[in-house]
């Protein structure tokens, strides 16, 4: 499958979940990564007007679980996230944010991601480790 096809099936898998109502977009993919971007907004600030850290988490959540589900057998396993941690570094009150996925351990059962999310001018804003799970689906 093309680049663009594997981003526009994800940016459709989007469609009615919390990565719609955040306005994730995927961006790129590549061998070992995926990319996507959310806009900084209002609607994902937190009360003094920075962008929430559970929405970064979202975030992350969202391209590293989708990454896993790209690089993993998708037809045969469910993708969960079973543990994610974030350190957040930066503050950003407006334009958009990116998420870049990479593994750090790519295994049959578990995989475990690094995600920076950086602004425009790639700086750190967060830097997250997540874990997920491939669970075998009943056939």
């Amino acid at each position: 499958m093309e680049k663009q096809e594997i981003l526009a099936k994800c940016n459709e898998m989007s469609k009615n979940t919390l990565m719609e109502t955040l306005n994730i977009e995927f961006i790129d993919i590549g061998d070992d990564f995926v990319m996507a971007k959310m806009p900084v907004t209002s609607k994902v600030h937190q009360p003094d007007g920075v962008l929430h850290g559970g929405a970064s988490v979202a975030l992350a959540e969202s391209v590293g679980s989708v990454a896993s589900h790209i690089f993993m057998d998708a037809e045969d396993f469910y993708i969960r996230g079973i543990e994610i941690s974030a350190n957040h570094i930066k503050s950003i009150s407006k334009g958009d944010v990116y998420a870049k996925a990479t593994f750090i351990h790519k295994g049959r059962t578990t995989q475990l991601w690094n995600i920076r999310i950086t602004d425009v001018e790639d700086n750190l804003i967060s830097l997250v480790k997540l874990t997920t799970i491939a669970l075998p689906k009943k056939k």
